[in-house]
């Protein structure tokens, strides 16, 4: 007999679920499809470590002002936030790979573009939209969706690893980009962003797959094996449905309220605005940029670290603590610019990577926690009030540069914002067990 042979219909990549699962694998095909999104994220992350290595170059050739310069990127941080929640509902209709597979082409195109552009509205039009579009549909919202059908158990030790892929990608991409910005200029630079973004496509169409279901294996962690649900038609009302639910609960505003700050505090200002600033106080671009790429290690071991916590700890007690330190941290920093690199220097870096995006975690875990089968789209808008920080803060930061000639106000004001975020984040209550049915004797 072919008992090993016969035990169920191979399934293909887009077809329906057979009624009895294969025999499980030793090492679970979900475990490959979170590397495949690691290796994705990682290469869509060279757009991401850009906007902070144009500003200096843009303005000097064009003569653009660093607040015009800013309101592009704070445009492609506002739609990288406003897109996610779409893009999710998106996964949801059309599969995780074709929505990924398009975004990667338009950040590619959205790149490419800009090396040909001769007034500041195109940099809106191709950085701003564009690239806006496609990040966005990269977004977190990737990650938790990959999190939320292939993993029952570890969640937040693969959110934290898929989260980390972000920095990871910054790691890889900062240290060339800013080396081919000072020794090439900005155009190779852009170039390059758009190549990684399309070597990356490859990848995702051959080897990712958009539910369990597709291999015919249950989740990770699951008892049971779970059919392939129906594609979800009306991707675009049901993520508006899912806002106008969410909207009503308290939580909901108190994780969009803290995010947008942690947005604020990270991508609109550090990431956009740190280079611009170390080189106010002489500090060469390649050095300040090595300086984010380090941030980018340590975010690596931080954001791992966040995982394993919120498997272990009160998720809204980890926010209330990261919040506070980076608070700490970003009040510190204008004492600590300086021409060259120094220990103190090297301290905020460690120190502030390790929190740099810890709070994805436990943010994840408590939209799950209250949101349930909607919590990838509530985390989407979680992340579009991220952005939407972020945006503003990437805008204002260049035009307080332009008015106050530093960025030392901008630091202060994070910090306060960031304490603002520690009491959001512990005034989420949690939400109630419910009680297991009772078993008659």
């Amino acid at each position: 007999m072919l008992s090993d042979v016969t035990q169920t219909t191979e399934l293909s990549a887009e077809g329906t679920s057979a009624s009895v699962p294969p025999r499980r694998p030793r090492l679970h095909r979900a475990w490959f499809v979170a590397a495949v999104t690691f290796v994705t994220i990682i290469g869509a992350a060279a757009f991401a470590s850009l906007p902070g290595l144009l500003i200096e170059p843009l303005h000097t050739e064009f003569d653009w002002s660093r607040g015009t310069i800013g309101f592009a990127v704070s445009v492609n941080l506002a739609l990288y936030g406003l897109t996610a929640p779409f893009a999710a509902a998106l996964m949801d209709r059309f599969g995780i790979r074709r929505v990924v597979a398009v975004a990667l082409t338009v950040i590619a195109a959205g790149s490419v573009l800009t090396v040909w552009m001769t007034a500041s509205w195109q940099l809106v039009l191709y950085w701003g939209v564009l690239v806006g579009l496609g990040s966005g549909s990269m977004a977190l919202a990737f990650a938790a969706t990959v999190t939320n059908r292939w993993f029952v158990a570890r969640r937040g030790l693969v959110t934290g690893v898929l989260t980390a892929a972000g920095a990871s990608g910054q790691l890889v991409f900062l240290p060339l980009l800013s080396w081919l910005v000072e020794n090439h200029g900005w155009r190779p630079a852009a170039v390059t962003v758009s190549l990684a973004a399309l070597a990356v496509v490859p990848f995702v169409w051959l080897l990712l797959r958009d539910h369990p279901a597709d291999v015919g294996l249950p989740a990770y962690g699951a008892e049971e094996f779970t059919a392939k649900p129906a594609p979800v038609t009306g991707a675009a009302r049901r993520a508006v449905t899912v806002l106008v639910s969410a909207a009503r609960t308290g939580p909901f505003w108190l994780l969009a309220g803290a995010f947008a700050i942690c947005g604020a505090s990270t991508n609109g200002l550090v990431k956009t605005h740190f280079v611009p600033a170390a080189h106010d106080h002489g500090m060469p671009i390649t050095a300040a940029a090595s300086l984010l790429a380090v941030i980018g290690v340590f975010d690596v071991v931080g954001t791992i670290a966040s995982g394993w916590f919120t498997d272990r700890f009160e998720a809204r007690r980890l926010l209330a603590v990261y919040y506070a330190l980076r608070g700490v941290s970003l009040l510190f920093l204008p004492m600590l610019l300086a021409p060259s690199v120094h220990p103190p220097m090297l301290f905020f870096i460690i120190f502030y990577g390790l929190d740099w995006v810890a709070t994805v975690p436990p943010t994840i875990a408590l939209c799950r926690e209250h949101y349930g089968e909607d919590s990838a789209i509530v985390f989407g808008w979680v992340l579009a009030s991220h952005q939407v920080g972020a945006a503003i803060i990437a805008f204002a930061g260049g035009l307080a540069r332009d008015v106050f000639g530093s960025y030392d106000v901008v630091w202060y004001a994070a910090g306060a914002l960031c304490a603002a975020a520690a009491l959001m984040s512990l005034v989420i209550r949690r939400k109630p067990a419910v009680p297991a049915p009772a078993v008659a004797g």
